[in-house]
Formats: structure tokens, sequence, C-alpha cells
């Protein structure tokens, strides 16, 4: 994966609502984020192979992002 890649992941997860990202379990989180990914930018199959593996890996610290912002 591109550093352009992984920038616009975070700052996906910085700007999304909080809520949506609480209240998803994992799978449907993974593949919400890589939706929203895949609609800002034109990614190969390996990328978004490696997208998904990648966001798996750090769904915990995603949550926790989001649950600090909540509260």
């Amino acid at each position: 994966m591109t550093p352009k890649i992984l920038r616009q992941l975070w700052s996906l997860v910085e700007n999304s609502q909080t809520k949506t990202l609480l209240q998803m379990d994992d799978a449907s989180l993974v593949q919400w984020l890589v939706h929203q990914m895949t609609t800002q930018a034109l990614l190969e199959p390996t990328e978004t192979d490696y997208l998904v593996d990648y966001i798996q890996s750090r769904l915990a610290l995603i949550r926790d992002m989001a649950y600090e912002r909540h509260y």
C-alpha cells in the first residue's frame, strides 16, 4: 500500500462519525471502510486485499480512536 492510501484511510477514520465506527461488527466495518476507500481512489485488486488485511489488523485501534472521540 502506498503512503497516500494510508493517509486517506486514516483521514477517513478521523472524519467518520463515531457512531458509525462503533456500531458495526468487525466484518461490516471492514467492508464499509473498504467501500469508502474504493469510492475515493482507484485501487488495484492486490491493493484492496492489502487494505482489507491492514484494516483488520487495526480494528482495535480504529474503535479506540472512535471511542475516545465519542466520550
